[in-house]
């Protein structure tokens, strides 16, 4: 298993992975240093639109979990979708939704950041700033991609 941190705004995004599978991401105010798939800094930097060929762990099983996380991994760049629709398209209650986004142990890879609440923007932990500062980045880079 390798660990590594690269920055976003005033955070640190640490991720843990092993190969092109990526076991949990974080956003912490420090971090070691250290090498992260290229993926991650270009996405942050507004270059990149996916992690490809990087997947996370979390997309495996039959769980009810994994399901979720598979569905908001069609969530497009740019768009987004809320914990209803994602609720409706596995069968299950957007609460559940809620309680797997708040448990994303891969976030940017499942990007829970693209999920919001039918009137607001919903939760994002460890800072909803950050939360904002993403889906900003991506409607401002997805405004250039034809």
């Amino acid at each position: 298993m390798q660990s590594g941190s690269c920055s976003f705004n005033l955070w640190k995004v640490a991720v843990d992975f092993d190969g092109t599978t990526v076991h949990r991401v974080r956003f912490l105010r420090t971090a070691d240093t250290g090498f992260v798939p290229v993926q991650f800094t270009k996405f942050l930097a507004g270059k990149g639109t996916d992690f490809t060929p990087l997947k996370s762990a979390a997309l495996d099983g039959d769980s009810v979990y994994a399901k979720i996380y598979r569905e908001v991994s069609k969530i497009p760049y740019g768009k987004t979708k809320t914990y209803a629709e994602i609720a409706e398209a596995v069968g299950t209650h957007a609460r559940v939704v809620g309680n797997a986004m708040s448990r994303n142990p891969t976030p940017l890879i499942i990007p829970c950041h693209r999920v919001v609440g039918s009137d607001g923007l919903g939760g994002f932990s460890p800072d909803i700033d950050i939360k904002k500062a993403l889906l900003t980045l991506e409607k401002k880079v997805s405004k250039n991609i034809p």
